[in-house]
């Protein structure tokens, strides 16, 4: 097993974010459409927070009834914002930081994902898959 790498090692770069203040159907919208279940809450390039697919099931209910696609986006658009459902202020790995160093925070189990910053920029993100991923090649 490698001691010490770089966290940029295993993190990935090409990310899907969306800007604080976008309605909540887009971050529903762009999770469908991806597969991405951790989306960057970014105002310019700083991180401002984070959204998770768990997030949107908790406030979406409509697929339990056959509600129209529209209507469940109308209602959560209407009645909640970003910056009330996103995670404010996620907990961050600076881009100088260790796979070990993600693989502890990650390992809590509090959630399944952890951004890397340059200071407020950010600049990757490292999953509990890219970690799984990470451990298969040492094998």
């Amino acid at each position: 097993m490698k001691h010490n790498e770089p966290v940029t090692r295993i993190m990935s770069t090409n990310l899907v974010t969306v800007h604080h203040g976008d309605p909540i159907s887009k971050v529903r919208k762009l999770m469908q459409e991806t597969g991405v279940h951790h989306i960057p809450v970014v105002s310019g390039q700083n991180l401002v927070g984070i959204i998770a697919w768990s997030d949107i099931l908790r406030l979406s209910f409509g697929d339990a009834f056959n509600t129209d696609e529209r209507a469940v986006d109308a209602a959560l658009d209407h009645s909640m914002t970003l910056e009330q459902v996103m995670a404010q202020e996620p907990v961050t790995l600076p881009e100088t930081g260790k796979i070990r160093e993600a693989a502890e925070i990650l390992a809590r189990g509090d959630f399944h994902s952890l951004p890397i910053v340059s200071g407020q920029k950010l600049v990757g993100m490292v999953t509990s898959t890219d970690l799984i991923k990470y451990l298969c090649e040492q094998f």
